[in-house]
């Protein structure tokens, strides 16, 4: 007899393959039950991670037991030695008594393998996220690392300086900023940082190695830029932001066609200089138009686009007459899509509309519609744009088209990986569906990436909705401190309104408040908040100062509003009115029916 059939025949002798089989079907079943009702307990997020170590350790001991021990009708006692003959029975019986004991330990362990598996999935960084798209893990490896754990070369471009003899070249200095900065983000081996942040640098003469740190960035990239009618010189230099040594330099001088492949050139020179792979072809670098006019027309709208307000009117202009000279160049469409939803938000048609909320809703739908038209365009002819994967993101989340925006998001993030937009906007959506803890994570990044004053506020109010109030209201202060005269004020003042703290709010307010606001928010006075405008007839406000029934009709009023974003729904102090009609027809309106929030435990 074959000593592992003996084997076999004691694991089935002393229970053990049955024994295997009970506890693997158990514990899946424990495993999927935990999974699903231990968050709704506001359990620590490690509370199932911690369930399954127990489970998977626990699972040796077990068969170990169950090969010392059997139950009697005498209780637990230890195993007896096989009788004589009793293995050799055990192997010669049919294959249908043997087999049985053997498949079901089988299917214990793929339950209880798969049950693992399950919660390793689901409780991994990102892995909800990693769901929702055409994306895959792999595609968003880098995407889903924290920037203290990613060990990429870091590397910011500041604005190339203006060097033309007549100085109105300005703006095809910093397209062309903005041009290499979106190349170098092709190589996967760098990580790209301080895409709008470093524009604050433009004309300073700072010490390099203190706008390294500012930008927390290892290297720099500095240069010029001079055109004249088609001649075109530019200078690029590398600079190590320890030190201020220079790395490399080259400067180019060649006809204004040539342009593309300078971009080109200067990527190259870069990742050889640093030593990292392309990683792709270094003909796909850049997405070249043959229209040169068309070019320098997007360049001209790249810039009002980062200037936001009244220069989004030009730039939808400056894009619509690019695509007009040149319809098949992605990069114009993806343009035209992100200005298109910006505009709604910042641009100056607005104070041509009636102050009526519908007349408000055509046009911004009108805006919305010419986006997404704009934005399917440019994935057309580039599926690996991330502006246009942005700009959809963006109108479908507007609409509320929950699904369907994260899943552009994030593969515009599986193709950028460092693009700071991208993560603010999908951070933004998932605080506006209840996920915080994932849109905090995603806000994170995008202000790690590129702090600048709106990456502060989505992150700051990520935090507020998840709970988190008092480094919410510490990120805003500090925001406010770096950025004096910024709508961050505004936005503080309202917080400080919403958490009862009306003497700070009345001092940073200023002329918004009467000399003894504060006292009268305290009493309950509407009139106050009714005085200083609608931004402050907030339904989080109202219930600060007590007023229960006028919070409500803030819900319902809120929720009609043009815009996109449901953050303020879940903002904790609004808890007590969950429960309401009102707030569950809110909800139902904004498709979040069903929906609860996933805040932080402490």
């Amino acid at each position: 007899m074959r000593s592992y059939q003996q084997f076999f025949a004691e694991l089935k002798r002393r229970h053990v393959f049955r024994v295997t089989g009970i506890y693997g079907i158990v514990a899946f079943g424990v495993l999927q039950a935990a999974d699903m009702a231990l968050p709704r307990l506001g359990l620590p997020d490690w509370t199932v991670t911690f369930m399954l170590a127990v489970v998977l350790l626990a699972f040796p001991v077990v068969l170990m037991i169950a090969w010392a021990f059997e139950v009697t009708p005498d209780g637990v006692k230890k195993t007896d030695v096989a009788a004589p003959g009793e293995i050799e029975a055990i192997v010669a019986a049919p294959m249908s008594q043997r087999w049985p004991g053997g498949l079901l330990a089988l299917v214990g362990v793929a339950a209880l393998l798969g049950g693992g598996w399950w919660i390793g999935r689901s409780t991994a960084p990102g892995a909800e996220s990693m769901e929702a798209g055409s994306t895959t893990p792999a595609d968003l490896r880098l995407a889903m690392t924290d920037l203290a754990d990613d060990d990429r070369a870091s590397i910011a471009v500041l604005p190339f300086a203006d060097m033309s003899s007549g100085g109105d070249q300005e703006y095809f200095g910093d397209g062309m900023t903005e041009e290499i900065l979106n190349t170098l983000a092709k190589i996967r081996e760098l990580r790209i940082a301080g895409r709008t942040s470093a524009f604050a640098y433009k004309g300073q003469n700072k010490d390099l190695r203190e706008i390294g740190a500012e930008l927390g960035v290892a290297y720099i990239v500095e240069g010029s830029v001079r055109k004249e009618g088609d001649d075109l010189r530019i200078t690029a230099q590398l600079i190590n932001a320890a030190d201020g040594s220079h790395l490399w330099s080259d400067s180019y001088d060649r006809p204004l066609a040539n342009v593309f492949d300078i971009q080109r050139e200067i990527a190259e020179a870069i990742a050889e200089e640093l030593r990292v792979p392309l990683g792709l072809d270094a003909a796909d670098l850049v997405r070249p138009t043959a229209d040169l006019e068309a070019y320098d027309l997007y360049l001209a709208g790249r810039a009002r686009v980062r200037l936001r307000e009244d220069q989004l009117d030009e730039a939808v202009q400056l894009f619509e007459a690019a695509i007009a000279r040149d319809s098949s160049w992605a990069p114009a469409w993806a343009g035209l899509a992100e200005a298109k939803e910006l505009i709604g938000w910042w641009s100056e048609s607005w104070d041509e509309v009636p102050d009526d909320n519908d007349a408000e809703q055509a046009l911004i739908g009108e805006f919305w519609r010419e986006a997404e038209t704009a934005a399917r365009r440019a994935l057309e002819l580039d599926p690996d744009n991330a502006t246009a994967n942005v700009a959809l993101g963006s109108v479908l989340r507007n609409r509320h088209r929950w699904d369907e925006s994260e899943a552009a998001y994030l593969q515009a993030l599986a193709t950028d990986p460092d693009n700071a937009e991208a993560y603010q906007q999908y951070g933004t959506l998932l605080i506006g569906i209840g996920r915080m803890r994932e849109g905090r994570r995603a806000t994170e990044r995008a202000l790690g990436l590129d702090r600048v004053p709106v990456r502060i506020l989505w992150h700051a109010q990520g935090l507020f909705a998840d709970g988190q109030i008092d480094e919410s209201l510490a990120l805003l202060e500090r925001g406010v401190e770096d950025f004096p005269g910024s709508f961050l004020e505004d936005q503080l003042v309202r917080l400080y309104l919403i958490t009862g703290r009306f003497d700070e709010a009345a001092l940073l307010g200023g002329d918004l408040f009467p000399d003894d606001a504060a006292t009268l928010m305290r009493a309950g006075d509407s009139a106050v908040l009714s005085n200083a405008g609608e931004f402050f007839s907030h339904a989080a406000v109202w219930m600060a100062i007590g007023r229960r029934d006028s919070a409500l009709a803030a819900v319902r009023r809120q929720a009609a509003e043009r815009g996109y974003s449901t953050r303020w729904i879940w903002y904790p102090s609004l808890d007590p009115i969950r429960g309401e009609v009102e707030f569950q027809e809110a909800l139902r309106r904004l498709n979040l029916d069903g929906r609860t929030p996933d805040r932080t435990r402490r």
